[in-house]
């Protein structure tokens, strides 16, 4: 039985953190994944996690601090027990131009989490949209980051590759080797849940999630299964209802 993780980025706009951390547990989840605004006081953080007896395996943290202040994000993933860091996004105007900027920027990727191997931590890339649109020569970002950190590992959001353009189960079957986690989403039928930007509770939307997961569990070296959901207006109801299908899978 896979043991669910969340992120916790889901609950943002649900606070406080400790009371969602037991609604976690409640559910039947055994982890979750932290970013940003969740380790500002890391103490208080330590304590919610101890009480509940989730583990923060992953978490996300931007690539200033993780080039800047390497140590800092070992600090923070010592103290909560993280196994893996991932680095999440790329502001517009931060994303390379072209095919060489893309490789480019997958060997700084590959080059920014060498001290974090060294502490003992798995590091990779999690993707959003971008990096499955095709540039005006033709290339994917996603697979000239690939081409620049031949060694890179990926967090790969399912959904968003969808919402890319990709086909998902392909990027799985040629790239599954450097895939350790997934973040388990869904997408909504096309005019539905637009307050809630278009995303679904998983098992709710238009994702085959069970061929994904076949495809996972034999393709892929995953060992962190996390749910998530960009905009939920009502995060219990998506905690719950997501497990509850996943579990199915």
């Amino acid at each position: 039985m896979i043991d669910f993780s969340y992120q916790l980025y889901s609950s943002r706009e649900f606070p406080p953190l400790a009371d969602t951390l037991k609604l976690l547990k409640s559910l039947g989840y055994g982890q979750v994944e932290g970013y940003g605004g969740v380790y500002s006081d890391l103490p208080a953080l330590k304590a919610a996690l101890d009480a509940t007896g989730l583990k923060m395996t992953t978490g996300h943290f931007g690539l200033d601090m993780i080039e800047g202040e390497p140590e800092k994000v070992l600090d923070i993933a010592n103290t909560v027990g993280m196994k893996a860091v991932f680095c999440p996004f790329l502001t517009p105007d931060q994303r390379p131009q072209d095919a060489a900027g893309y490789a480019r920027f997958g060997e700084r990727l590959q080059k920014a989490g060498e001290r974090l191997k060294e502490g003992g931590l798995s590091f990779g890339w999690h993707n959003h949209d971008f990096e499955f649109r095709a540039l005006p020569d033709g290339s994917i970002p996603q697979e000239e980051m690939f081409r620049g950190g031949p060694d890179l590992p990926w967090e790969a959001d399912i959904a968003w590759i969808v919402r890319g353009g990709g086909d998902p189960l392909e990027w799985i079957e040629k790239h599954g080797d450097r895939i350790i986690a997934i973040h388990v989403k869904d997408i909504a039928p096309e005019g539905e849940c637009e307050d809630e930007d278009g995303w679904a509770d998983v098992g709710t939307g238009t994702m085959d999630w069970k061929a994904i997961m076949d495809a996972v569990r034999t393709r892929t070296n995953t060992r962190f299964f996390v749910m998530e959901h960009d905009k939920p207006n009502d995060h219990e109801r998506f905690a719950r209802r997501s497990i509850e299908n996943a579990k199915q899978y």
